[in-house]
């Protein structure tokens, strides 16, 4: 098969792994506390990193970037533990749909911190992007939704975690960034987890190992995906989350999106796109974080 066409499948993989991850995530919500919930996903992501350490042993954490390896540790974990508030608390689509608000966030933070300098073009992709953005938020006098701030919470720290990515990703395999990641999230999260502690069935505990291994499927897959393949020709594939998790949530859970939540959701899309092909025509691509399992921000070789 073409290198497009390998691409093309690990993309489907990694979209398909997500949703499931997604649902898992949303089906044990609904009675175990979203904190336990993203506990269980850093625990048993770790745990599909053990074969790895016990043929590195401890040098598969040893790094001289550690620093910027706890920082990215403590963002993800932020972002991880948001992501699954989200999911629990909104609809699957519209939790998927602030996802998409990371690479908006990114570019006011690459400027921020690493002096990047965007655009106009760059500029006026991010103020569309936000305006989609209160579209979905439906603000009213009462406030916003809980679920929605968090979320973009989350989506924020995830943008701070591309900013460290593009350091790191050229200075540290995928497998030390994996078990740095596994290891931080799992240690930061058990304290608040065993907090709104509550013991899972057998059920659950099976829904929790599955849920680890998607979260962990899907970053492999996007990561061999970007590898293969420039960000631009597999942009339509990785927004087939957003209808897979709208069918997915409305099938399983009965749940269909407000129609302002769908329109902001294009402005987003539309925006997000925009700066894609932006970056494409000069010359880079950057894409999103992945703190629970979404793309990562390496350029692919043929970016580079």
């Amino acid at each position: 098969m073409s290198p497009h066409l390998r691409a093309s499948g690990w993309m489907l993989l990694g979209v398909g792994s997500f949703v499931l991850m997604g649902l898992l995530a949303k089906s044990l919500g609904q009675r175990l506390h979203p904190l336990e919930v993203a506990f269980a996903r850093a625990l048993f992501g770790l745990a599909t990193v053990l074969p790895l350490a016990l043929r590195e042993g401890l040098g598969l954490w040893r790094t001289p970037h550690w620093r910027l390896h706890l920082a990215r540790g403590l963002l993800g974990t932020i972002a991880m533990a948001s992501a699954f508030y989200a999911v629990a608390r909104l609809p699957l689509a519209e939790a998927t749909a602030y996802g998409y608000t990371r690479p908006l966030f990114l570019v006011w933070l690459a400027a921020l911190l690493l002096r990047e300098r965007p655009g106009p073009m760059r500029l006026l992709a991010t103020v569309v992007g936000f305006l989609g953005v209160l579209l979905m938020l439906r603000p009213t006098a009462a406030g916003i939704q809980p679920g929605a701030a968090v979320a973009l919470l989350g989506a924020a720290c995830a943008a701070g975690v591309g900013v460290l990515l593009r350091r790191i990703a050229q200075r540290d395999r995928p497998a030390v960034m994996l078990a740095w990641l596994g290891t931080l999230s799992t240690l930061l999260l058990a304290g608040p987890a065993l907090w709104v502690w509550r013991t899972p069935t057998p059920a659950e505990l099976g829904l929790m190992g599955l849920m680890g291994l998607a979260g962990t499927l899907t970053q492999l897959a996007f990561l061999r995906a970007y590898r293969l393949a420039e960000a631009s020709a597999l942009a339509p594939l990785d927004y087939l989350r957003l209808p897979l998790a709208a069918l997915a949530g409305w099938l399983i859970f009965g749940e269909w999106p407000h129609a302002t939540a769908w329109g902001g959701a294009a402005v987003v899309v539309a925006a997000n796109l925009a700066l894609l092909l932006r970056e494409h025509a000069a010359g880079g691509e950057r894409l999103p974080a992945e703190p629970c399992g979404n793309p990562p921000p390496w350029r692919s070789p043929r970016a580079r």
